[in-house]
């Protein structure tokens, strides 16, 4: 147990409080349904739109989880959520990397103020960010940050790769008080113990739901990302996960398999749906028509995670689903666009479909060897130049011939036939430097 006392002067009490059963509405004869969306980033233009374009009246009964990088700019943000209160009854809420940016904010601020400004606002707009059953599910968001030594894996090595903080804005954007930093555990052990406080009402919900619902913005698992090789920044797995968040989950879930646990996260982009060590991991950002859903369906020791669409690992049911960036969708990365907001719980069950997602396929049917530092073909040119490129393009063009013609998957054919033209074309250049990946 960690405590909370540190960093008690940090956080203000009154962002927590109890959370309260409440009953969810029937509507056209269904019973509670459970939708997520993440990485909506709204200070795009396009992605606001697409929230405003979501219905007022058909999901006026419903649940929404969103599991954060809502905007980067506080009045952003403040009106993206409003936008969806508006439009589903009951709304969740954890904070993400790019919620916490404080480059372009007119006020002074470090991160930390602003998360309790955020979770003020929450607070006002009537959005919960503390555990609550509804209609005897538990929902239980999660507070998490992400911490290098995460990433166990191998390290690609002989090629010139950029440095954490070239690569990824945090370490620029966010503004941390002296005692916190990126460059250590601090932070990720400083988000999980903002979870502490409600161990007590956690405990209730294990006691009295038969199931729960848990989210968080960052990865639990290094398995649910592909490997280095295969990355065009292979640094990535040092800056998205937690190994206090995976414990966390753990600690609610339990560790054998249940098909009655579920996990949602966001963050990286890219479509999973599969079970891990028994839970179902899934992952969903909001990419508007083309949604980013991290949800490979696979199972190790029963866990099913969904960076939705969906994902299980150790047992749990784990889901996600990211808007993300407008060129991303515009140039159809990961699909999906049709099923956001994506519905992960419907009448007393979770999805037991699991959505075709390219790189979930990709290991359903292909070993994860992370020993394996050998790059993969889209990355070996990229080597070949002397520096990482990030190419979406040709680099989705390369993981769609593997989905077809190695895990023989709808999903890797759809998008080849997708591609077979123009992007195609566009895959030969090499036009874009990687740091744009990370504004």
């Amino acid at each position: 147990k960690i405590a909370l006392k540190k960093y008690r002067r940090c956080v203000k009490r009154g962002c927590i409080k109890r959370p309260q059963v409440v009953s969810g509405a029937k509507k056209d004869g269904f019973g509670l349904r459970v939708f997520v969306l993440s990485d909506l980033h709204t200070d795009y233009p396009e992605n606001m739109a697409w929230v405003r374009s979501l219905s007022t009246k058909r999901h006026e009964k419903d649940v929404l989880l969103v599991a954060g990088d809502v905007a980067e700019m506080y009045d952003n943000f403040i009106l993206t959520m409003s936008l969806l209160k508006e439009r589903f009854e009951y709304v969740f809420f954890v904070p993400g990397n790019h919620d916490l940016w404080c480059r372009w904010e007119t006020e002074d601020f470090d991160s930390l103020e602003k998360l309790n400004k955020l979770l003020d606002a929450c607070k006002q707009l009537g959005v919960e960010t503390n555990p609550a059953v509804i209609d005897g599910l538990g929902i239980i968001p999660l507070f998490s940050w992400y911490h290098e030594s995460f990433d166990r894996e191998d390290d690609i090595v002989g090629v010139r790769i950029p440095s954490l903080d070239m690569a990824c804005k945090d370490f620029h954007a966010c503004k941390w008080p002296g005692n916190l930093s990126n460059r250590d555990t601090s932070l990720a052990l400083y988000f999980d113990s903002m979870n502490e406080k409600n161990q007590n009402t956690v405990k209730r919900i294990q006691s009295t739901c038969s199931q729960i619902i848990t989210f968080s913005h960052f990865v639990p698992r290094q398995e649910l990302c592909p490997e280095k090789r295969m990355l065009f920044y292979p640094n990535l797995p040092k800056i998205i996960g937690s190994d206090w968040l995976e414990d966390r989950i753990r600690s609610i879930h339990g560790v054998e398999s249940s098909s009655f646990a579920c996990h949602v996260f966001g963050h990286t982009h890219f479509c999973w749906d599969a079970v891990v060590d028994g839970i179902r991991f899934k992952f969903r950002d909001q990419n508007g028509p083309s949604c980013k859903v991290h949800v490979p369906m696979w199972t190790k020791k029963g866990y099913r995670y969904q960076c939705k669409p969906s994902c299980q690992v150790q047992g749990f049911d784990l889901n996600m689903a990211p808007l993300a960036y407008p060129r991303e969708r515009k140039r159809r990365m990961n699909g999906g666009e049709t099923w956001l907001p994506f519905c992960i719980y419907l009448d007393g069950e979770f999805g037991a479909k699991v959505m075709p997602c390219y790189w979930s396929d990709y290991y359903a049917i292909n070993p994860r060897t992370p020993s394996n530092t050998e790059l993969a073909p889209w990355m070996s040119d990229a080597a070949t130049n002397r520096s990482f490129v990030r190419d979406s393009d040709r680099a989705m063009a390369s993981c769609a011939w593997f989905c077809c013609n190695r895990s023989k998957s709808d999903s890797g054919l759809q998008v080849w036939n997708g591609l077979a033209r123009t992007e195609l074309l566009k895959a030969r250049s090499h036009n874009e430097h990687i740091l744009e990946a990370w504004d």
